[in-house]
């Protein structure tokens, strides 16, 4: 679970589309986000001045917000030591500090400032990872890697800033962890007792059940 050490946001990134060329094609992502220093406006489906492009995959309610550890960048700089990691790197709108895949969990409820948001599942890669890096490579390295960050859907706007202290009000369960769900989606397909557990999770998306329930009734068939 979420401990007692120092749990804040370190930085507050954002940023809008833009056009890129990838692999010989013109693409429009919302990947490039950069640290604000000013408080910024945490809305139901973004913050002021970020926005996501494909909103098929990107964005909506249960993915206003992006949350990526700090605590990850050392291990990414080992891995890439030619990449210039700045906050805001991996796309995510919030670098936080004291928050862990492994320690949160889905359903979580936390107190950022004046907003509140609550925790829904990782971040799983797509290819504009791969263009933010200039490597394709980088998708199944970050997956592999378990790193993954999570999103969180807004419960209360309010304004958020960069060295706010995020405090947890509410806890739905303390079974089913962010980690928990990206192992079963990429590793442990078959541990059943816990794809049961993640389908009764009341804010899992329901895009997640479905697929976890899918892979239940494969298990079983």
């Amino acid at each position: 679970m979420v401990t007692e050490q120092t749990v804040k946001i370190l930085s507050v990134n954002v940023g809008l589309p833009r056009e890129v060329t990838w692999q010989g094609k013109v693409v429009t992502t919302g990947i490039f986000k950069e640290p604000v220093n000013e408080p910024v406006m945490l809305r139901t489906l973004n913050l002021d001045g970020d926005g996501q492009a494909d909103l098929t995959v990107h964005g909506g309610i249960t993915k206003a917000v992006y949350a990526y550890p700090s605590e990850h960048y050392g291990y990414w700089r080992a891995e890439l030591p030619r990449v210039d990691l700045s906050w805001g790197m991996f796309g995510e709108n919030f670098t936080t500090e004291g928050l862990l895949e492994e320690a949160v969990y889905i359903g979580d409820r936390f107190r950022i400032g004046e907003t509140e948001v609550i925790v829904t599942e990782p971040r799983m890669p797509c290819y504009k990872l791969g263009i933010k890096f200039g490597r394709a490579d980088i998708i199944k390295r970050f997956l592999a890697s378990r790193r993954t960050g999570f999103y969180f859907a807004v419960a209360r706007e309010g304004m958020a800033s960069a060295g706010a202290a995020v405090e947890l009000i509410g806890r739905e369960q303390q079974e089913i962890s962010v980690a928990d769900i990206t192992r079963l989606y990429a590793f442990e397909k078959d541990d059943l007792e816990t794809l049961r557990r993640a389908i009764e999770v009341k804010a899992l998306p329901e895009n997640w059940k479905g697929y976890f329930q899918h892979q239940l009734q494969k298990q079983l068939s």
